[in-house]
C-alpha cells in the first residue's frame, strides 16, 4: 500500500461545466442570449430538437438524410423506459455466481423488462455561435448508452464504447464554415450485456464548448492543499492549457477564491515559461477556511482567467470545498479530525419511472430523503455517476465512492465491459478521475465489484495496474474494490493491493480479515440485501433466506434475506462492535429497475426488492429502521404493520417499533402488550428493534408510547384499523417549482378513509390530470410486478399509494393536479411555477 496515501489532507473543487454561462440552444438558433460574462468561453446545452429512431439507419450519419419521420425529443432521454413491459425483451438463461447459484435457469426481468436491445439514432441541426479562425469547438457528451459513435458533417469525430462514462471530442476540423451543420450520435446496445436495467440513449446531457483556440482543456484543472489548519489552506492549483499545435506561448494566469457571497478571498498571477511545458502551477493561502463535511457542506469558487498579453483567452470557474481525511490501521476513517463510520447506501443510476434520463430535480428528490434518513454517504454502484449527482453530493454534503467496473476481464454476463477492459479501462478510469477528482464529496474511488478476477490467475495485478492508474491520476485519495470472494481475494494477496480493502455480505468473517490483511480497517462495500416490497406484511413472521410467496412480493418486517445477504442487524452489530470497521454501503438506498430477486425466474417481477425506499421512493418499513440508527439528531417512532386485518382477528400478528428511543411500550386498543428494551442479546434484532412476537389482532388501533433513558415517556404513535376507501389525499414533495422546464414536483396520492386513515390494502385505478403551466411527467406505485406504463397517467395504487410526478414548463404560472378514482372523492393539489430568481 502507498503511505503517501495517508492521511489524505487536501482541498478539492468541482470542475462542473466549465464554470462559464449555460444556455441551452434551440434551434432554429437565430438569435443567442445575451451572455453577462466574457465572450472567451461559451457553452450550451444541446437539449432541444433531436431527431430520433430506434433501429440502425446506414444513411443516418450524412447531413443530407431527411429525417423529418423522425421523433422529435429532447434530451436526457432514455428511448426504452416508454416500455412496454415484456419478460421477453432481454430473456436470458444463466447462471449468476453471485447469487451463489449451481446451474443456469431462464430468466424474465433481470434487466427490467424493457426494450433497450438495439440501435438507436439521434440526429439534430448544430449551430456553432461566434465560430471562425482562431476558435476551437468540444462536444461534452455526460454518457451516452451506449457504445457512441458521434458524427459531424458525415464524418466520424470519435467513439466511446462505455455508456457510463463522460467523454468529449473536438469538433472543429469537421464543421463548416458556413455553420450549416449537423450531429449525429449511433447508439447500440448489446442483448445479455448488463446485469440490470442500463437504460438506452442520450440520457445524460450534452454540451457544445466554444473556446478560443487558446484555452483550459475540459477537465483541465486540479487542486490539492499539502496544509490545512484553523488559520489557512494553502491551495495548489495546477491548470493545463491547450495553444495551436501545442506551441508554447506566454501566457498569464490570473485566480481569484471566492467564498459563497462572492467576496474574493485571495488571488494570485501566474505566468506561463517555456520550461513549464503546458500547465500552470499556482500556490494561494486560503485565510480561516471553512471546512467541508456532510453536516457543514461549504463551497468556495476559484476563477482563472487566461490572458496572451492583455487579450482574454479563456475563463474557468470552480467551486471547491476545504477538508481533510485519514484512514488509520485500529483506528478507521476520521475527517476533518473527527472519527466517523460511512453511514451510506449504493444507488444504481436509473430514476424509476423517469428511467434513466438524468433530472436534477428527481436526483435533489432522492438525497433529501437519504439526508433525512440520517445517510451520509453514496456508492455509484457499478459505475461512474452523472455529474449533476457529484454537484448535488458536493452542495447538499453526501460522500462519494465513485466506482468504475463491474467487469474486468472475466465476464458476468455474455457482452459485459470485458470485451473493451484491454482496450479501454485505462481511458475509462482516466474520464473518470479527471471528471470528479476535484469535488469535494469524492471520498474514495472504486476500480471494480465483485469482479471474478478476485480468484482468477494474474487478479491481484490487474487490480495493483488499475489502481496505478488511480493513483497516477490523483494520488490524494484511496482506492477500494468491492469484494465478494474473500477466501480467495485474502488468500491471493488481491485484497492486500488495495488502499481498502471491501467486502461484500461478509460481516461475520470482518475479524478474520482484519487478522490477515495489512491495512488496520475494513469497509463494508455494500451490505444487507435485505428485500422487502413496501407494505406488504407475510405470516408467520420468521427470519428466512430466498423466501418466495405465490403473489411475488417480499415481507415488510424485514426479516427476508437472500442465500449470501444479511438482515440490517447483522451488520449493524460488526459496526458498532468493531472500531476498524469504517462503514458500510448498504445494497440498496432505492429499488431499481432490474434484478428482481428473489423473483429472478418469476415474471412479471422487472424490479428490485432491495431498497429501503421503493422505486417510486416511497419509504419502506426498513427507511425508519435505519433512520432511527443513522439519524442521531431527529426522533423516530415508527410502528408496524398496519392495523386492518380483515379476517386475522384472534391470530398472532406481531408488532415491531423502529425508534431511537431506548424502550417502549404497546398497547392494543388501550391494554398493554409490555414494555420492551432494546439492549444486547444473542440475536442482533434485539439490540435494534422492539418486538411484540405473540400480540393478537383485535380492529381497533395499536399505540406505542416511548420512553427515554430516564424512563419519561416522551412519544407516542398510534395505528388505527382503516374503514372502506373515501378519498384521495394528495401530499406534494415542494409545491413552488422552477419555471425552466425541468423542475419536478413528487405528489404522493393516498387513498384514505372518511377519518384520513391510510386504506393499506386499495388498489383503486387512479386518473391523473395536470392543468396550467405544468405537465405529467410520469407516475410509480413501487410494486416490483406492475406492468403498467410509468408515462401513462394512470396507475393502480399499491397498498393504497402511489407518487405522481408533475414537471414544470417554461412559463411561470399555476399548476393544478388533479387525481380521480372510481368511488373516491378526488385529490386536487395547486402548485406553482416561477422564474429561477424567484424561488
Amino acid at each position: 500500500m502507498p503511505d503517501f496515501l495517508f492521511p489524505f489532507t487536501y482541498l478539492m473543487h468541482i470542475t462542473h461545466f466549465i464554470g462559464r454561462a449555460v444556455v441551452t440552444l434551440s434551434l432554429p438558433l437565430l438569435a443567442l442570449p445575451h451572455l453577462a460574462t466574457a465572450q472567451a468561453r461559451q457553452e450550451y446545452l444541446l437539449t432541444t430538437n433531436w431527431k430520433f429512431t430506434k433501429g440502425d439507419v446506414p444513411e443516418a450519419a450524412k447531413p443530407d438524410f431527411k429525417d423529418a419521420k423522425w421523433q422529435t425529443v429532447s434530451v436526457p432521454h432514455d428511448w426504452a423506459i416508454y416500455g412496454p413491459f415484456d419478460g421477453n425483451n432481454d430473456l436470458q438463461k444463466v447462471q449468476i455466481e453471485q447469487n451463489q447459484e449451481k446451474t443456469a435457469t431462464l430468466k424474465a426481468g433481470r434487466t427490467g423488462g424493457l426494450p433497450f436491445i438495439g440501435t438507436g439514432w439521434y440526429r439534430r441541426q448544430l449551430a456553432v455561435p461566434n465560430f471562425g479562425p482562431g476558435k476551437r469547438a468540444v462536444l461534452l457528451f455526460d454518457g451516452a448508452m451506449s457504445d457512441a459513435h458521434v458524427f459531424v458533417n458525415g464524418k466520424e469525430v470519435g467513439s466511446w464504447p462505455y455508456g457510463y462514462n463522460s467523454f468529449s471530442f473536438d469538433i472543429t476540423d469537421a464543421l463548416q464554415a458556413s455553420g450549416n451543420n449537423v450531429l449525429a450520435v449511433r447508439l447500440q446496445n448489446q442483448s445479455e450485456a448488463s446485469r440490470w436495467y442500463p437504460g438506452a440513449g442520450l440520457y445524460r446531457n450534452v454540451h457544445l464548448i466554444v473556446t478560443d483556440d487558446v484555452h483550459i482543456p475540459v477537465w483541465g484543472t486540479y487542486i490539492t492543499t499539502p496544509e490545512i489548519n484553523a488559520d489557512f489552506a494553502k491551495v495548489k492549483l495546477r491548470t493545463q492549457v491547450a495553444t495551436p499545435n501545442n506551441a508554447f506561448q506566454p501566457l498569464r494566469l490570473v485566480t481569484e477564491i471566492k467564498d459563497a457571497q462572492g467576496q474574493v478571498l485571495t488571488t494570485s498571477t501566474a505566468t506561463l515559461a517555456a520550461t513549464d511545458g503546458q500547465e500552470f502551477e499556482q500556490n494561494l493561502v486560503l485565510p480561516k477556511p471553512q471546512l467541508w463535511s456532510p453536516e457543514t457542506p461549504v463551497l468556495y469558487t476559484a476563477s482563472s482567467k487566461l490572458y496572451a498579453g492583455e487579450t482574454l483567452k479563456d475563463e474557468y470557474s470552480t467551486r471547491f470545498g476545504v477538508r481533510s481525511f485519514k484512514f488509520e490501521a485500529g483506528k478507521g476513517f476520521s475527517l476533518n479530525g473527527q472519527l466517523r463510520k460511512f453511514k451510506g447506501v449504493c444507488n444504481h443510476h436509473d430514476l424509476g419511472p423517469l428511467g434513466t434520463a438524468i433530472n436534477t430535480a428527481a436526483l435533489r428528490r432522492q438525497l433529501v430523503l437519504l439526508k433525512d434518513m440520517g445517510c451520509d454517504a453514496i456508492r455509484t454502484s457499478h459505475n461512474m455517476p452523472a455529474p449533476e449527482l457529484v454537484k448535488l453530493c458536493d452542495e447538499m454534503g453526501f460522500m462519494l465512492m465513485v466506482e468504475s467496473f463491474d467487469e474486468w476481464k472475466s465476464p458476468k454476463v455474455k457482452n459485459g465491459y470485458s470485451q473493451y477492459f484491454d482496450a479501454w479501462s485505462e481511458k475509462d478510469l482516466v474520464n473518470m478521475v479527471h471528471r470528479d477528482r476535484n469535488n469535494p464529496s469524492v471520498i474514495m474511488w472504486s476500480i471494480g465489484n465483485e469482479v471474478p478476477d478476485q480468484s482468477a490467475p494474474g487478479g491481484g495485478k490487474i487490480a495493483k495496474r488499475l489502481q496505478d492508474i488511480v493513483h497516477r491520476e490523483d494520488p490524494t485519495r484511496p482506492v477500494t474494490a468491492g469484494m465478494d470472494r474473500i477466501d480467495a481475494a485474502i488468500n491471493n494477496n488481491f485484497a492486500s493491493v488495495l488502499d481498502i480493502a471491501g467486502f461484500n455480505y461478509k460481516p461475520m468473517r470482518y475479524e478474520q480479515a482484519n487478522d490477515k490483511l495489512p491495512q488496520g480497517f475494513i469497509l463494508g462495500t455494500e451490505t444487507a440485501s435485505t428485500v422487502s416490497s413496501r407494505g406488504a406484511y407475510m405470516f408467520p413472521v420468521v427470519t428466512a433466506k430466498q423466501k418466495k410467496y405465490p403473489n411475488n412480493q417480499s415481507s415488510s418486517y424485514d426479516l427476508e434475506a437472500c442465500v449470501w445477504s444479511q438482515t440490517p442487524d447483522e451488520e449493524f452489530v460488526k459496526q458498532d462492535d468493531l472500531p476498524y470497521v469504517i462503514g458500510e454501503f448498504v445494497w440498496t438506498g432505492f429499488d431499481y429497475l432490474g434484478e428482481p430477486t428473489p423473483y429472478d425466474e418469476a415474471w412479471p417481477s422487472h424490479s428490485s426488492y432491495f431498497g429501503i425506499l421503493d422505486l417510486a421512493g416511497l419509504p419502506k418499513d426498513r427507511f425508519y429502521l435505519y433512520r432511527a440508527k443513522w439519524n442521531t439528531a431527529s426522533p423516530t417512532l415508527h410502528v408496524l404493520p398496519h392495523w386492518t386485518w380483515p379476517g386475522r382477528e384472534g391470530q398472532t400478528t406481531p408488532v415491531f417499533c423502529y425508534t431511537n428511543y431506548p424502550s417502549a411500550e404497546l398497547f392494543v386498543n388501550g391494554q398493554s402488550q409490555g414494555r420492551q428494551t432494546k439492549g444486547p442479546s444473542d440475536k442482533p434484532q434485539t439490540r435494534y428493534r422492539l418486538m411484540w412476537n405473540d400480540v393478537k389482532y383485535a380492529p381497533g388501533s395499536i399505540k406505542v408510547v416511548a420512553y427515554d433513558a430516564q424512563g419519561k415517556a416522551v412519544a407516542e404513535e398510534t395505528v388505527r384499523t382503516a374503514g372502506k376507501p373515501h378519498h384521495i389525499k394528495l401530499v406534494a414533495d415542494q409545491t413552488t417549482l422552477t419555471a425552466d422546464g425541468e423542475d419536478l414536483a413528487y405528489v404522493t396520492a393516498r387513498v384514505e378513509d372518511k377519518d384520513g386513515n391510510l386504506c393499506p390494502d386499495a388498489t383503486n385505478q387512479l386518473q391523473m390530470a395536470v392543468s396550467g403551466a405544468g405537465k405529467f411527467r410520469a407516475v410509480g406505485n413501487g410494486d416490483a410486478t406492475s406492468l403498467e406504463l410509468f408515462h401513462v397517467p394512470q396507475m393502480h395504487a399499491f397498498h393504497g399509494q402511489l407518487v405522481a410526478t408533475v414537471q414544470a414548463t417554461d412559463k411561470a404560472g399555476n399548476v393544478q393536479l388533479k387525481v380521480t378514482g372510481k368511488g373516491l372523492k378526488p385529490g386536487v393539489i395547486s402548485l406553482k411555477t416561477q422564474a429561477a430568481a424567484a424561488k
